[in-house]
């Protein structure tokens, strides 16, 4: 069996590496910040924002709320608010299955490459 190497898991993202994520502007994510009390990126000595995983998909839920199902930043902030506990658990769930959809895939490429 070769030696496959083990995928570095990053635990921080630069607001570029965001902002391309959603192919959006950085002044985007920054703006949602002060917008939406839900985001709360670590910042370093500089000032840098440090953005987790969980940061990412709370940002990936306000996306889905304002630029894909056109909620305005007020009614996406009122959805978020009657649905705070619940919020949560959606970002979870949707990490999670974006976890398994990894998984999977990369179980579907090695089947493949092994019945060529």
């Amino acid at each position: 069996m070769p030696y496959k190497e083990r995928e570095i898991e990053k635990k921080y993202f630069s607001i570029g590496e965001v902002a391309t994520m959603f192919k959006v502007a950085p002044s985007l994510i920054r703006y949602w910040e002060g917008e939406f009390d839900i985001i709360n990126p670590k910042k370093d000595k500089k000032g840098n924002r440090r953005f987790t995983k969980e940061d990412i998909e709370k940002i990936r839920y306000i996306y889905q709320l304002v630029k894909v199902k056109g909620f305005t930043l007020q009614g996406a902030q009122e959805v978020i608010k009657k649905e705070e506990n619940h919020v949560f658990d959606k970002v979870a769930t949707i990490a999670k299955l974006h976890q398994i959809k990894k998984f999977l895939a990369e179980i579907r490429d090695t089947i493949h490459v092994k019945s060529e």
